[in-house]
């Protein structure tokens, strides 16, 4: 592994979230996985802006469970990739469903909810809170790329010890690989553990860029570089990218 990212050479191959978007409405088990693979990225997220846009409403269950059930069902084939990022796309869905609500509750009670709280202004706190869960969630889904990794790449401690960094972030290298060594059950040099921690890093940078690529409908290193910024993510990649890495085509 070399000692920075080669981003566009990753982008080779990238599934975007848009296929699994596409497989969702298709017919059979694909579907079914495509559709359920969704639901688990993304329930998180939708849950916290749900609350967030609907400040204590008593339907704020239920509006998020709505949204969830949308997933499962594939109700999703009028998403047009070309219209923006997938986030976008899910934040959107998210607040029609909330205006439909507000809505039929209108109807329904006579009570005065304000639709026009589903507009987005500049600035606005519930977009910030969807961009928080967005982003908490693309660091949960990181970390567990990475354990997959581990678990399938014999001799790999990448997830073990980028945990251990990330629960004692002023320990020594020393302590690190003592720590390391109590976990594996055999001793670890710290200069070893120096080592295995820059790739670690870098494999965690690696997998938190194809996560954001996949969300993109056309991942280009401009877009990405925007997405980072976006979600405060670009420190955890600043350090491992090359000079003019969005030169190089």
């Amino acid at each position: 592994m070399s000692d920075s990212l080669d981003i566009p050479k990753r982008l080779d191959g990238i599934e975007t979230q848009w296929t699994l978007v596409r497989r969702a409405h298709e017919e059979g088990s694909t579907a079914d996985a495509a559709r359920q693979s969704l639901v688990t990225r993304y329930s998180t997220s939708i849950r916290s802006y749900v609350r967030a846009v609907m400040k204590g409403s008593p339907g704020a269950d239920e509006v998020a469970q709505d949204v969830v059930v949308k997933l499962l069902q594939g109700d999703f084939s009028g998403a047009d990739p070309t219209r923006g990022r997938f986030r976008d796309l899910m934040k959107v869905a998210v607040r029609n469903t909330i205006r439909h609500w507000w809505e039929r509750e209108n109807r329904r009670q006579g009570v005065a909810y304000d639709v026009g709280l589903t507009e987005s202004p500049v600035g606005d706190p519930a977009d910030e809170e969807w961009d928080s869960a967005w982003r908490v969630n693309l660091l949960d889904l990181t970390w567990q790329a990475l354990e997959d990794y581990q678990k399938t790449t014999p001799g790999s401690v990448a997830y073990t010890l980028l945990r251990l960094r990330a629960e004692s972030p002023d320990a020594s290298s020393e302590e690190l690989a003592t720590q390391l060594g109590t976990k594996l059950g055999r001793k670890v040099r710290a200069d070893a553990v120096r080592q295995q921690l820059r790739r670690a890093r870098m494999r965690f940078a690696e997998l938190l860029i194809d996560e954001i690529a996949s969300g993109l409908d056309q991942p280009t290193t401009d877009r990405i570089e925007e997405e980072l910024v976006a979600l405060g993510l670009l420190e955890y990649v600043r350090e491992l990218l090359p000079e003019g890495w969005k030169d190089r085509k």
